[in-house]
């Protein structure tokens, strides 16, 4: 736009643009928080003193070309106001009407349209819309501005509202390049002319606005907006103190993750996962610790819609270009793109941790120690990147060293030819879980099985249910089919005496009888060595880890959960004495088939109420030493 000439009288305009609706609205609905006024002034000043060192660069005249680009902010307790300073490119007479008298009409946006392609990529404007500058009617009941362009031939120009539907503006000779807002604050905003409150509101949306901003001459922003330069230029302590100061942290960060992606958006990222996990400690839920950023300007400070929920462990900041944000930039416009931002920064995160994993593998042992949790949560809830997760999961095996764990594709590396199926059993611990009777079967196979010994682990593994093809099983199915010798257990079954199998029969229907709707069904094992009975789960979905959680969370119509099975062992010595028992002294021979089941539910973790339980087994013992 060419200067015009400084006039010498006042003139008042009116709004354009059916200002008095579209004012209110600002004023009133607009914005959510007051204190964003500030924000929005801080970023306009600061698009000023960006295109002024654009102009600079192409070498052009200027008028105060010695001034220092900054943001100066003043408050005066005693007449009530703050006054926002830039020496930034200014405006002139025209285009203060131009900017300022028209809603939604931003100079920032008309500047950058003019620039050439290349040019673009170099200047970092951060208003769009041209309605920010009306936030300042929200605190102010007048609002002037003084304003020198940066070119010779300007006088400099006031433009001064009410916000009540005019403005007037004036010549204004004498006044340095760049623009000084005035607010003359409203009765119940008189909190902002406090230089403590204007700093916090500083820190809290603009820490890292590219120029100074200086409160009192006291600069307020002297953290650097570390994601916005190159991974090479950066040192390890350099990272370390921008964690401590974006996660309120006083320890080193345990990983993090720096990178920028152009496709399919603009993003610009700086991830930290901290030491420890606060949720481990038992110190509460997590708060989201990431915050949103455009161009350098906080648009929602530990976004919980940025990352998925199963994130809220990582510190650190995302930064848009693209954000289509509505014009308070408090609120996203574009539901779709924030789902792109988060599937993009997830995917990046997940494939960092791959790689970590691999290349630093006790780096990442640490990691799963104090957020493996978050990721179980994530497979959980999250089928979008459920496929990842599942890579990045980490357990005991039964042919892993104690306390050592393996990932699921090692598990699929050693398998056998003939396995299609990836095992897990749960319970509270190794040692209790190598003492029962669910694994003899693999042991006798020699078949890897999985150590879930986190009460979630069978949630985990239900909702992930296939991994590289292959299905995931708990061992207390009871339907299990496990691979082995089909000839040498045809010659077993061959052998076995029909009379034998005729008893074993006659004892199933009887025990079945005995136990009634405690048991759906009770059967000859076919997995059992050593035991002399097991209860497997007819669902094949609903494990014994999963029915103890739900059990335990004390879930409301869940308490019901349906019969199981008790297989048992006809060869094993218990089993082959009830028999005899069961001719010579039936009642007692009852009792002991309710100790076999109250033993085997105890073995798979589900014994409820146990008093009636150990009563018998005190009288069985009694009868016992009484022989």
């Amino acid at each position: 736009m060419s200067t015009e000439n400084a006039q010498p009288h006042a003139e008042t305009k009116e709004f354009q643009a059916e200002v008095k609706k579209l004012l209110d609205i600002v004023i009133h609905s607009l914005y959510t928080e007051r204190e964003i006024f500030l924000r929005e002034l801080v970023s306009n000043a600061a698009d000023a003193l960006e295109k002024y060192r654009h102009q600079s660069l192409l070498g052009e005249e200027s008028f105060d070309s010695h001034l220092p680009l900054e943001i100066g902010i003043e408050v005066d307790d005693d007449k009530k106001t703050v006054t926002i300073t830039d020496t930034g490119i200014g405006m002139d007479r025209g285009e203060l009407e131009a900017n300022l008298g028209t809603i939604a009409h931003s100079g920032s946006k008309t500047f950058f349209t003019k620039l050439d392609d290349a040019a673009k990529k170099d200047v970092n404007l951060i208003g769009q819309f041209g309605v920010g500058f009306y936030a300042a009617f929200m605190v102010g009941d007048k609002v002037t501005v003084q304003s020198r362009s940066y070119r010779p031939e300007d006088t400099g120009h006031q433009w001064e509202s009410d916000g009540a539907g005019s403005f007037t503006i004036s010549a204004c000779p004498g006044i340095r390049r760049g623009t000084k807002i005035i607010i003359q604050l409203k009765a119940d905003a008189h909190e902002f002319a406090n230089h403590t409150r204007i700093k916090s509101i500083i820190k809290r949306y603009s820490s890292f606005v590219s120029f100074p901003i200086k409160v009192a001459g006291e600069a307020v922003n002297t953290v650097q907006a570390l994601w916005a330069r190159s991974k090479g230029d950066i040192k390890d302590e350099e990272y370390t103190e921008f964690y401590k100061f974006v996660g309120n942290a006083v320890e080193e960060p345990l990983l993090h993750l720096h990178f920028s992606a152009d496709a399919p958006l603009a993003i610009k990222a700086l991830l930290f996962a901290p030491e420890a996990s606060i949720e481990k400690l038992g110190f509460g839920r997590t708060e989201p610790g990431v915050s949103l950023y455009c161009r350098r300007v906080l648009i929602d400070q530990h976004s919980k819609t940025i990352l998925p929920e199963w994130l809220r462990f990582l510190k650190g900041v995302i930064d848009s270009e693209d954000l289509p944000l509505n014009i308070s930039r408090q609120a996203l416009q574009d539901n779709a793109l924030v789902a792109k931002i988060n599937k993009v920064v997830t995917s990046r995160f997940l494939k960092h941790l791959s790689e970590v994993a691999k290349d630093e593998p006790e780096t990442y042992e640490k990691f799963w120690g104090e957020f493996g949790f978050f990721l179980k949560e994530g497979v959980v809830s999250d089928f979008l990147h459920r496929e990842a997760l599942g890579k990045l999961l980490r357990f005991e095996s039964s042919k892993s060293e104690p306390g050592k764990l393996i990932s699921l594709a090692e598990y699929v590396a050693r398998m056998g030819e003939g396995q299609k199926e990836i095992y897990y059993i749960s319970g509270p611990s190794r040692e209790a879980i190598e003492a029962g009777p669910y694994i003899e079967a693999f042991r006798k196979r020699d078949l890897e099985i999985i150590y879930t010994l986190d009460p979630i682990d069978d949630f985990v593994f239900s909702h992930l249910a296939i991994f590289d093809e292959k299905q995931l099983v708990s061992a207390d199915r009871g339907d299990l089919k496990l691979p082995g010798d089909p000839a040498e257990e045809e010659k077993e079954e061959k052998a076995a005496d029909d009379a034998e199998k005729a008893a074993t029969a006659g004892l199933t229907a009887w025990m079945k009888e005995v136990l009634g709707d405690r048991v759906k069904e009770v059967m000859e094992s076919k997995r059992l060595d050593d035991s002399p009975a097991i209860i497997v789960n007819p669902d094949g979905f609903l494990t014994s880890s999963m029915e103890r959680l739900m059990r335990s969370s004390g879930q409301q119509g869940m308490q019901q959960f349906g019969a199981k099975n008790l297989e048992i062992n006809g060869r094993h010595p218990l089993l082959k004495g009830l028999a005899e028992l069961k001719e010579k002294d039936e009642p007692f021979a009852r009792s002991v088939v309710e100790q076999i089941y109250d033993n085997a539910m105890i073995q798979a973790g589900l014994m409820v109420e146990p008093r009636s339980m150990v009563k018998r087994s005190y009288e069985i013992l009694a009868r016992l030493v009484q022989s």
